[in-house]
């Protein structure tokens, strides 16, 4: 079964939003088994309880932990970690 992983963040600054999904682009096609990988900035005007979005599927629970545990996956966690104020994260099994 697919693993869906969808991150969602809020932004002490919201003007680094451009700076963190370039940060998140940068982990995409990282491990085998990544399936889809997109990274959303909230639209201005719109509204959203959160900044930024990481829509992943995986194309089971190893690949997904293959990517969470890759080293430049830790090292742009890390320093997303210093731009964020809250992150949401929600994992589920899916077909596909």
């Amino acid at each position: 079964m697919a693993v869906r992983h969808l991150v969602m963040w809020t932004l002490k600054d919201k003007a680094d939003a451009p700076r963190f999904k370039a940060e998140l682009d940068s982990c995409a096609a990282l491990v085998p088994g990544m399936l889809h990988f997109r990274a959303a900035i909230a639209e201005p005007g719109c509204e959203a309880n959160v900044d930024v979005l990481l829509d992943s599927t995986f194309a089971d629970a190893a690949a997904l932990d293959a990517y969470q545990n890759h080293p430049h996956h830790q090292a742009v966690s890390k320093l997303l970690g210093t731009l964020r104020q809250t992150r949401h994260v929600l994992d589920y099994t899916t077909e596909g």
